[in-house]
């Protein structure tokens, strides 16, 4: 298997935390999303969405995280990522989906270089528009957290649900947004972070990180 990704890619973070999980090989291939790699003939042929992670198996390229992240679920169930029972993976999935639809999507690089490029807004006005964001997700993921989580987000085994929670803390204390308001989601992601399968899945630690 090889990897698209890219070293601070919240995205491609949450993708080799559990590819790591798994305990499955696969090689990195680095694209450089501040240069437009993303954007080049060679990677929109392999994969037409443009983005990071893309997970090549063979031949066959699957785009999107979710979409990756379901499908090493679905081929490689040990160690399961979900828990058993419809409703606790929902609940699961709630948290997933705060993050990943609600969050992320207006954080990303592209977004960012908007505001900045073609709205012409100064650091201090991105940074009040990422901290409006993270807050209003984190407000909502901490109160799932004070219900449901025990080590991890919910209960004592890891799911993908941590999958995602620690790299958007991880984004987050790079953009040095406050997280006394939030300290089920700081614990968690804490817990998560003394896991050698998250310590390896780090940006610093990505054979592109400077």
């Amino acid at each position: 298997m090889k990897l698209y990704s890219y070293y601070r890619s919240s995205a491609a973070y949450r993708v080799r935390i559990a590819m790591n999980l798994k305990a499955l090989e696969y090689e990195y291939a680095a694209i450089n999303l501040l240069a437009q790699e993303q954007k080049s003939e060679d990677y929109l042929a392999e994969n037409p969405q443009g983005l990071v992670p893309a997970l090549d198996i063979g031949g066959e390229v699957i785009a999107q995280s979710g979409a990756i992240l379901e499908w090493l679920e679905e081929t490689e169930p040990t160690p399961a990522l979900l828990p058993t029972g419809a409703l606790a993976r929902s609940h699961v999935r709630s948290i997933i989906n705060n993050i990943a639809c609600d969050v992320h999507p207006i954080l990303n690089i592209a977004v960012l270089n908007y505001l900045k490029d073609e709205l012409d807004c100064d650091k201090a006005q991105v940074q009040q528009w990422y901290q409006t964001w993270v807050d209003r997700a984190f407000e909502s993921v901490e109160t799932l957290l004070q219900r449901y989580s025990g080590d991890f987000c919910y209960g004592d085994k890891v799911t993908l649900a941590d999958c995602y929670l620690a790299p958007q803390v991880y984004n987050a204390k790079r953009f040095k947004i406050p997280m006394d308001p939030y300290p089920a989601i700081t614990r968690v992601a804490d817990h998560c972070n003394t896991l050698p399968e998250f310590v390896a899945a780090q940006p610093e630690r990505q054979p592109d990180a400077p």
